[in-house]
């Protein structure tokens, strides 16, 4: 196997199954003191989903509609890793692409402006690799939904950025078809 070209950070975020979205975003920010970043409604997401945070990253943790097929507490809904460069997420996906990993997702999500991409480990647990989630100071509001801009591609990410994120990568090179 081969050594990856780029190097996760952290621990970025968990999301989890919960039964009550309202109650455990209630639980969340009065227990443990975090801040509300997001929310979809069902228009959005069937179920609902919430987005806190707990630093300037714009989720630690996201709430999701729990089901019977994702039961609460039974079930994370993902986690994510922070690299460092935009220029490791493309990195990552090529790696993951030789190794013969399924991407279920990559470019821009909505809520955080983070550009990723997603897929599964052996177990079918659903992992991300991410940059650029948006930073909010304690108190401040999150970006407007307005500005979200989702992508469906890294490539779609890259050339139409949302407003604050210099998506200019330092090795042109990595978007040839030959190297992804």
């Amino acid at each position: 196997m081969s050594e990856p070209s780029f190097q996760l950070g952290k621990i970025g975020h968990v999301a989890l199954y919960v039964a009550d979205i309202k109650r455990s975003t209630e639980w969340y920010k009065d227990v443990l003191g975090f801040e509300v970043s997001d929310e979809y409604g069902d228009d959005m997401m069937p179920g609902r989903a919430a987005f806190l945070r707990c630093n300037a990253d714009h989720h630690g943790i996201a709430l999701f509609k729990a089901s019977g097929e994702n039961p609460a507490g039974a079930g994370l809904h993902h986690m994510a890793f922070e690299v460092a460069t935009l220029d490791d997420v493309v990195r990552a996906r090529a790696h993951l692409r030789r190794h013969g990993v399924q991407i279920d997702f990559d470019g821009r999500r909505r809520a955080g402006v983070q550009i990723a991409v997603e897929f599964r480990d052996l177990d079918g647990h659903r992992l991300e690799i991410y940059w650029g989630i948006d930073q909010i100071g304690r108190g401040e509001a999150a970006r407007p939904a307005a500005e979200w801009k989702g992508a469906l591609s890294l490539e779609a990410a890259i050339a139409d950025p949302v407003k604050g994120q210099d998506t200019t990568l330092k090795d042109l090179g990595l978007l040839d078809p030959v190297s992804v």
